[in-house]
């Protein structure tokens, strides 16, 4: 696959220690390690932390060529602190250089002879007019790219209206079982189940395809009017931050590959599981880990409604 992938670039606080993140950065990154092109749309700024940052996406082998450097600016920060769950709660440091990157034309068109097939976007970076606008641009440069909404809501950091816009720019959503309660919320809805709130999505929005993600028990996916539940695989976690990026980055990898929906699930949940028990959003892993993975107990795909959360916030 070629990808544009379009949003925040920041370091992950924990403590004294320090991890580049950001969840666009993070599915970039994974996306990379599956063999696929990507580009990486964002902004750092003139200081250490953005030098550091230029210089693990080359180790990553990923190129920098879309990441402006922004003089008076700073590179993206957020501060992560972990309940008992390994779950982490998000303090975002704002504005960031990554709020207020934009494309000349000539990288507008450069981008575009590329010919993506998908751009991939949440919803943290689209809080900012700027990344609106660029996002707008990207879609209207690359027509027949489609799009991936990666919903990832953080505190202070959505609203029902840009939520809304982004779920009618989508092909395909991924989001959690928290954030399927919150957006209900948000738009007034009342489906009871999350196959209903998916299947309500491909009618009202035209999805191609939903994701939801359930922590400990899984996953839940709609492709192509197939609805599976997929059981997680158990793993000693170590933090949960960018299991969820490297979830969608193996989730678009199946559904750009055709399998079915219980493939796609099961794939995504074992690379997950896989960052789940590593330090970081970005470390090493194979492919071949994740297949060695040991595989849930019987009973793991299951045809079916499963209830929509009653409680729940992102």
């Amino acid at each position: 696959m070629k990808i544009i992938s379009i949003g925040e670039f920041l370091w992950d606080v924990f403590g004294q220690d320090e991890y580049l993140g950001g969840a666009p950065f993070n599915f970039a990154a994974h996306a990379r390690r599956l063999g696929h092109d990507v580009v990486f749309v964002s902004a750092v700024g003139d200081d250490e932390r953005g030098r550091a940052a230029l210089l693990a996406m080359e180790q990553l082998r990923l190129r920098p060529r879309f990441v402006k450097i922004l003089k008076g600016q700073s590179t993206g920060l957020v501060s992560v602190q972990l309940d008992s769950a390994g779950q982490p709660c998000f303090l975002i440091h704002r504005p960031a250089a990554y709020d207020l990157v934009e494309l000349s034309e000539s990288d507008l068109a450069e981008i575009s002879a590329q010919q993506a097939d998908w751009i991939y976007f949440g919803t943290l970076h689209q809080m900012s007019p700027k990344a609106r606008d660029l996002l707008t641009a990207l879609i209207a440069t690359n027509p027949g790219a489609r799009r991936f909404y990666d919903v990832n809501l953080r505190v202070n950091s959505y609203n029902a209206a840009l939520v809304e816009a982004l779920l009618k720019r989508s092909s395909v959503v991924k989001l959690n079982d928290s954030e399927v309660n919150t957006i209900q919320t948000l738009l007034g809805g009342d489906t009871r189940s999350i196959e209903e709130f998916s299947r309500n999505g491909v009618r009202v929005y035209g999805w191609e395809a939903v994701c939801v993600t359930r922590g400990a028990e899984g996953c839940s996916v709609l492709v192509s009017g197939e609805y599976v539940d997929v059981d997680a695989y158990p793993v000693q976690v170590a933090d949960t931050v960018g299991s969820g990026d490297a979830f969608a980055a193996a989730f678009l990898h199946g559904l750009n590959h055709g399998w079915p929906a219980a493939k796609i699930g099961d794939f995504a949940n074992r690379v997950g599981a896989l960052i789940a028990s590593r330090r970081g959003a970005v470390p090493n892993w194979t492919v071949e880990e994740c297949r060695a993975l040991a595989r849930p107990t019987a009973g793991s795909l299951r045809q079916g409604k499963r209830e929509a959360p009653s409680t729940g916030s992102a």
